[in-house]
């Protein structure tokens, strides 16, 4: 399954010019605490919630004078909307992040992908794994094989059988 075909491709952006208080005020309103960042159609990183948190009033900055730009975290994880699904996932887990910008081929944005989305798509075992392995300090490692639409190989050390172990669920 490609990335496109699980996508969210309706993504509400913000630009890197925009005010924080902006920015807060449409999350409090939309619902949401994560926005990508744009600059004419190209990604130029993300702000969440957290960002705001953590770097504007954790720091005593005045959100009405900050801009994104200056907040924003700009090494952001991608994929493209060609990828498959287990490429994403690979990369969501890597990064321990619950979303992932989507880009076409020109590296516009088309979409994000988040966990919800590929719950959607994934049997509920899989999706828990994910959901463990990028909550986690230290990346687990999840490993993606064909079986059937979407199976999973894990790390025998999580269930605790004894090392070289290891199960397969589909």
């Amino acid at each position: 399954m490609k990335v496109r075909e699980a996508m969210s491709p309706d993504v509400e952006t913000v630009r890197p010019s925009q005010s924080v208080e902006e920015v807060a005020q449409l999350m409090a309103k939309e619902g949401i605490g994560y926005f990508p960042v744009c600059n004419r159609g190209l990604l130029v990183g993300i702000i969440t919630d957290r960002d705001i948190t953590c770097r504007v009033v954790a720091d005593r900055r005045r959100a009405e004078m900050t801009k994104v730009a200056d907040v924003m975290s700009k090494d952001v994880a991608s994929c493209f909307a060609d990828d498959s699904l287990t490429t994403a996932i690979h990369l969501m887990e890597q990064n321990r992040i619950r979303r992932i910008p989507v880009l076409d081929q020109d590296e516009r944005l088309v979409g994000v992908l988040s966990l919800t989305d590929i719950a959607r798509q994934a049997p509920h075992r899989l999706t828990v794994d994910i959901l463990e392995a990028v909550s986690r300090e230290a990346p687990l490692s999840v490993t993606i094989k064909p079986a059937g639409p979407l199976g999973v190989t894990t790390d025998a050390h999580r269930s605790g059988r004894p090392p070289g172990s290891r199960r397969t669920m589909t």
